[in-house]
């Protein structure tokens, strides 16, 4: 497992589509297999990825449930798809964003979010984040994946990248 310094960087407001779960960590399984079902529904439709597909983590709850969004981010224009059956159309917010890019297993992410989350507390940086009863509840958490498994097949070489929308200011 590798990644690269941390950096901080401002991000632009994104359209995507989505499919949303509540599943344990354990289950994960049960959301990401959704990606292939979602790139379907776009490719169906003749509408291009404007990036990587991505896992959009709305709470994290270690010890239960958690809510996750299988994503696909799509070319800003004014006719976005129309919400349909499991399918959403949303934006992830424009900000700051503290990230990191991870290069390995993706059972090795929780090391790279625990580096990344350390990085940024020894900087003094905010999360976009509340904590409620042990569960945290993000603006916008993701993880995209910018190798795709047909061409590399080696999850040790897969890139993943970590993007943790910071507050708009610092906590005192």
């Amino acid at each position: 497992m590798t990644f690269a310094e941390p950096v901080v960087v401002e991000r632009p407001e994104q359209p995507y589509v989505f499919m949303r779960r509540s599943v344990r960590m354990d289950g994960f399984g049960e959301i990401a297999d959704r990606l292939p079902e979602l790139i379907g529904w776009l490719g169906a439709r003749d509408i291009e990825l404007a990036d990587a597909p991505f896992f959009r983590f709305v709470t994290v709850d270690m010890a239960g449930e958690s809510e996750v969004e299988a994503g696909v981010p799509v070319a800003p224009h004014p006719s976005l798809p129309e919400p349909e059956g499991d399918v959403g159309v949303a934006l992830l917010p424009a900000g700051r964003y503290a990230t990191l890019t991870h290069v390995g297993h993706p059972d090795r992410l929780f090391a790279a979010a625990a580096a990344l989350r350390e990085w940024a507390g020894e900087r003094g940086l905010a999360w976009d984040m509340r904590e409620v009863d042990g569960v945290e509840r993000w603006g916008c958490r993701i993880e995209s994946y910018r190798t795709d498994p047909r061409v590399e097949p080696d999850p040790s070489r897969w890139e993943t990248e970590l993007a943790f929308r910071l507050a708009d200011r610092p906590s005192p």
